[in-house]
């Protein structure tokens, strides 16, 4: 996923663009999140003893709504305003990507139960985890489960990553959150990394800085993107034997692929047939994401009885934790220790249909017109 080997790029060429940070530094930020990246992540980390993930006691899948819930808690609890952002339709140019992730997917299954057969524990947990996969109805329950708790989100044309970096350039939001790194190129002038799960594992906020990145390696948004499909991305192939260090130098050197292309040794590095590197190119420059103007992201009251008849009455989930839970969601909009929340949460109407807290703004013709597994603690006791 994502630009292979930047994080390493970076941190070798630019590491004053990189900081660590814990997530109470955090505080006062609006971050557009990738929501399928976190949901993915609830669902491989927010696991049971055994290592299965959570389930209620209808047999299903409860690890990404509890990780929803409880983190998406924990980022107000520490100041921060998260906006989430689903993908929409993925662009023709990823579906070798996703093939291979499908392959991979099915590889990992077959390991897996050959693992179980055999008594592996530890292998079993292993290829489990890289058999999961995010569904339509993950996605659905976490939007349901957001509009709920009053939490903004935006459903993506295509990319949510291309969305959230918009989001950001456009000055709505003051970081893209996701481990994406292909957010960078997009152009968030801001990434934060290892958001959604800092408090779970004690690790630290990584913000990357853009500018300071392009200021590390020397190079222009172009170059840098050029650079980026040297390495590696969810579009076309890379030319085989050109590694990071080799990358960097090329671009360098000879500003962009088309002037790397006529130097390059080809019979030392194959270029991929009909490599369709101008067309990745215009897809970070120019993606499909809806105009951050008209967009009006608004956080509001949560609806703590709607949340409790979802996750308690349909869920299976446990009624004291989940009220906790929201209890210390209500008091990031009156608690005193977090006297700057105050204005984030001004309850406001949404059109019928519209995602929760983000609705179109009218175009200026409108407006001058007339007035027209049971187990987790999470999971309700027997």
């Amino acid at each position: 996923m994502g630009i292979h080997g930047l994080s390493k790029v970076i941190a070798e060429h630019a590491p004053g663009a990189i900081k660590e940070l814990p997530i109470s530094n955090c505080f006062g930020r609006k971050v557009a999140i990738d929501a399928s990246m976190s949901i993915y992540q609830f669902l491989i980390a927010v696991r049971q003893q055994d290592g299965m993930q959570l389930t209620n006691e209808a047999g299903e899948t409860t690890s990404h709504l509890m990780g929803m819930l409880y983190r998406t808690v924990r980022m107000f609890e520490n100041g921060i305003k998260p906006v989430y952002v689903f993908d929409g339709k993925p662009p023709d140019m990823k579906s070798n990507e996703l093939k291979k992730r499908g392959e991979k997917r099915e590889g990992a299954e077959k390991a897996a139960a050959a693992a179980e057969e055999a008594g592996d524990a530890e292998n079993f947990d292993k290829f489990s985890r890289r058999t999961v996969k995010v569904t339509k109805e993950h996605n659905e329950e976490c939007r349901r489960l957001l509009k709920l708790m009053g939490v903004p989100y935006i459903e993506a044309p295509c990319e949510a990553e291309a969305q959230c970096a918009s989001l950001a350039k456009s000055g709505k939001v003051y970081a893209a959150g996701s481990e994406d790194m292909d957010t960078l190129t997009f152009g968030t002038p801001v990434l934060m990394r290892h958001l959604t799960f800092s408090e779970a594992r004690k690790m630290p906020v990584m913000e990357i800085e853009l500018p300071k990145v392009l200021e590390g390696l020397g190079m222009t948004m172009d170059q840098f993107i050029d650079m980026c499909i040297l390495l590696g991305c969810d579009y076309c192939d890379s030319i085989k034997g050109i590694g990071p260090t080799r990358a960097v130098s090329l671009i360098k050197e000879h500003k962009n692929i088309e002037t790397i292309l006529k130097h390059i040794d080809t019979k030392k590095y194959a270029i991929p047939e009909d490599w369709p590197y101008k067309e990745a190119r215009e897809l970070f420059k120019t993606p499909s994401v809806t105009d951050a103007a008209e967009l009006d992201v608004k956080w509001e009251a949560p609806d703590e009885e709607g949340v409790v008849k979802y996750l308690v009455g349909e869920k299976g989930f446990n009624e004291d934790r989940v009220r906790s839970a929201i209890q210390k969601l209500i008091k990031t909009r009156t608690g005193t220790t977090q006297g700057r929340l105050a204005d984030y949460f001004k309850p406001v109407g949404k059109p019928a249909g519209s995602a929760a807290g983000v609705k179109r703004k009218p175009d200026a013709k409108a407006a001058s017109g007339p007035a027209k597994k049971k187990g987790g603690s999470f999971m309700k006791k027997k």
